[in-house]
């Protein structure tokens, strides 16, 4: 549950850069954006080992 919870504050985290890129049309948190979405697929990656390797052991 600690990766969960890691998941979700990064999404909360991102919340406020997703707003200023669509909206605003501010680059750098178009930057910041793609940078945590990165960090979102290494993390989900990460989980998904985890949890594959619980179910199998």
């Amino acid at each position: 549950m600690k990766r969960f919870e890691q998941l979700r504050d990064l999404v909360a985290s991102l919340e406020g850069d997703f707003s200023k890129f669509y909206d605003k049309g501010n680059q750098a948190a178009g930057t910041r954006v793609r940078k945590g979405m990165q960090e979102m697929k290494n993390l989900a990656q990460e989980i998904r080992v985890e949890v594959q390797r619980m179910k199998n052991g």
